[in-house]
């Protein structure tokens, strides 16, 4: 399962890193439509919203299929150059070609890999946009409602649209784009410099730590719960550094348009994300009722194995074999003072495995 990209015929030209408002909005937007999803942000989710007033409150409720899921395409870069203002990215979405608007934007509406009928179809078809419209509605009723609007006017869609993203400007982001600006940029000068410098695989791989290189050095592929496999060279790849992605890291790979890639802008920070197999050794380390009884005497003051074992009643080299699956697993930390080894349980890590289990799950 996952996104493998193909380098086979990439070369570092075919490759653009740069940042994009637009982008960077759009994933403040999905944290503020699924903020169960981002724990990490509960507080940062609570002061910005003290900044809207009902009426923006209301559209970005009803517009949110656009970003809650299926990131829509229409506001990721389509075209370069990268690092145009946001104004610059609301003018080129105001003078899209109508039916590329149309395509990109029933997709988004949709929010699912499912292929919808291409813009001709969907806009002189009425079979093709009856049958558009009942499988938004399936989804959730947002998305029929929004799948009404654009079938019955796709103009009138975009300017709702952009007038949104015009007062979210105003009303918030503004502030936020200036606040991230400097880490993106650190970012983007960081990664332009890996990919001349460094070989394509190696610079993809670094985005995630979830990424794998297979043997060849020719694929990166990420555990996401899509599965594709795309072609980069000759047709481009955009990587767009974000502050509000993570913990995703997103892939968007629609016919005609470059593919982008939308990682989380780190820069000095540690991502924290697991594996799959670290957070499966974790979980199936709590599984044992043995080892959770271990955990429970291990969450007080540091202890010996010799002293674990007398309280469990068991030997010492049992003891020794269950706190070693759960070192192995980040679950337990040992130091050695003098002639003796104490333990204790990783609180912190413990503290932190919902939120691990979740991020796993989302991204």
């Amino acid at each position: 399962m996952g996104i493998t990209l193909n380098l086979r015929s990439a070369r570092a030209a075919d490759v653009h890193v740069g940042r994009s408002p637009l982008a960077e909005l759009m994933s403040v937007l999905h944290i503020l439509a699924e903020p169960d999803h981002h724990p990490e942000a509960q507080r940062w989710t609570r002061r910005l919203g003290t900044t809207f007033d009902a009426s923006l409150t209301q559209e970005m409720s009803a517009l949110s299929p656009l970003w809650a899921r299926l990131r829509c395409r229409l506001l990721f870069p389509l075209t370069l150059p990268l690092d145009q203002s946001f104004e610059d990215e609301l003018r080129l979405l105001e003078k899209l070609p109508l039916e590329e608007f149309t395509e990109l934007c029933a997709q988004g509406v949709l929010g699912f890999r499912e292929r919808v009928p291409d813009a001709h179809s969907l806009r002189h078809d009425p079979g093709a946009a009856c049958r558009f419209i009942t499988q938004c509605e399936r989804r959730s009723f947002r998305r029929g409602e929004l799948a009404h609007e654009l079938m019955a006017s796709p103009e009138g869609m975009r300017t709702r649209l952009v007038d949104f993203l015009e007062r979210c400007g105003t009303a918030f982001f503004a502030a936020e784009w200036r606040a991230v600006y400097d880490r993106l940029e650190a970012a983007v000068v960081r990664l332009r410099t890996d990919v001349r410098r460094r070989g394509l695989a190696e610079v993809l791989a670094g985005l995630s730590p979830t990424a794998v290189v297979p043997q060849g050095g020719t694929r990166v592929r990420y555990d996401k719960l899509a599965v594709a496999e795309i072609d980069i060279g000759p047709r481009p790849l955009f990587l767009v550094p974000s502050v509000h992605v993570w913990p995703h890291l997103t892939v968007k790979d629609e016919e005609s348009h470059p593919v982008v890639l939308q990682f989380a802008a780190l820069e000095g920070q540690a991502d924290g994300q697991l594996t799959q197999a670290e957070l499966r050794a974790r979980m199936s380390a709590l599984a044992s009722l043995g080892r959770m009884e271990l955990c429970r005497h291990l969450l007080g003051e540091p202890i010996t194995t010799s002293e674990l074992a007398q309280r469990l009643g068991l030997d010492d080299t049992q003891v020794s074999r269950t706190l070693r699956q759960l070192r192995d697993a980040g679950l337990v930390e040992s130091e050695r003072e003098g002639k003796y080894v104490y333990h204790r349980l990783a609180t912190g890590t413990l503290l932190r495995l919902g939120q691990d289990l979740l991020a796993t799950i989302m991204r």
